[in-house]
């Protein structure tokens, strides 16, 4: 009798454990899905190889994320862009995140401040450039110390880091076109709000200029529908070069910021 005591309560154990180990598969299955979704946030259209090779999953297993973020339009599949002629074969399908899957992360945003900021356009347009600048100013005010703590070459990716540590994935690397590097924003907090204000996108160029200290532009944003908010960093050595400048001295302390080197 004991010994079939022992036997069902076995069984019983073991009955009320399974459900307990599928929640656990459960969520592992939702946390690599997570980190799926992220990586495709951060490094804009990615393809399924490129995924299992950061990730150290299968081909399987990436591709089962993948239809699972594509059925909840978490994702969507973009054609890659070809140059010249291309081989045999179909082209590597890209990944890119939807605006449903940016959502999906942490905004800084809500209906309050857009409807405000509504208000202030109507009644007072200025204002709504005012603010910006306001807003950007306590984010400014916090990386100049990064910036000058760090020398002419390495300011951009200083930047980046400091971006990155407030959300804005972000990275730095060398322009495709030459002649300075490039700043890429991964996520922008308040894209939402951002493409009905692109007063909030000048005001963070204006201000990437200044902690910098050289010429910005701003070449593409995700509150414009980009996949990432692209900013050209120009090379300070262009900026102060002979045939630039002529004859003619310039104030460092008038050109975007004139942080030294």
């Amino acid at each position: 009798m004991r010994q079939l005591d022992a036997i069902t309560g076995a069984a019983g154990d073991h009955a009320r454990s399974q459900p307990r180990a599928a929640d656990m598969r459960t969520g592992a299955e939702h946390g690599t899905r997570a980190r799926v979704a992220r990586l495709i946030l951060e490094n804009g259209p990615i393809t399924a190889f490129a995924l299992s090779t950061r990730l150290g999953l299968t081909p399987a297993a990436i591709r089962r994320h993948l239809d699972a973020l594509l059925a909840d339009e978490m994702i969507e599949v973009r054609k890659a862009r070809t140059y010249g002629n291309r081989g045999r074969g179909r082209p590597a399908k890209l990944f890119a995140i939807t605006d449903a899957g940016r959502s999906a992360f942490e905004h800084a945003y809500d209906d309050l401040a857009t409807n405000a900021l509504r208000f202030l356009a109507r009644t007072r347009p200025e204002a709504v450039a005012e603010f910006a600048r306001e807003q950007i100013a306590e984010l400014e005010w916090r990386y100049r110390p990064v910036a000058e703590a760090a020398s002419a070459a390495e300011r951009v990716e200083a930047l980046a880091e400091a971006l990155t540590a407030d959300g804005y994935a972000a990275s730095a690397g060398v322009a495709p076109a030459g002649g300075g590097q490039q700043l890429c924003q991964h996520h922008c907090p308040v894209a939402h709000v951002a493409a009905e204000f692109p007063q909030l996108c000048e005001a963070e160029t204006e201000a990437f200029g200044r902690l910098l200290g050289t010429p910005v532009q701003r070449l593409a944003t995700i509150a414009h529908g980009d996949g990432i908010c692209t900013t050209h960093v120009t090379d300070l050595a262009l900026v102060r070069s002979p045939e630039r400048t002529g004859t003619q001295k310039t104030n460092p302390n008038t050109e975007s910021g004139g942080l030294s080197s």
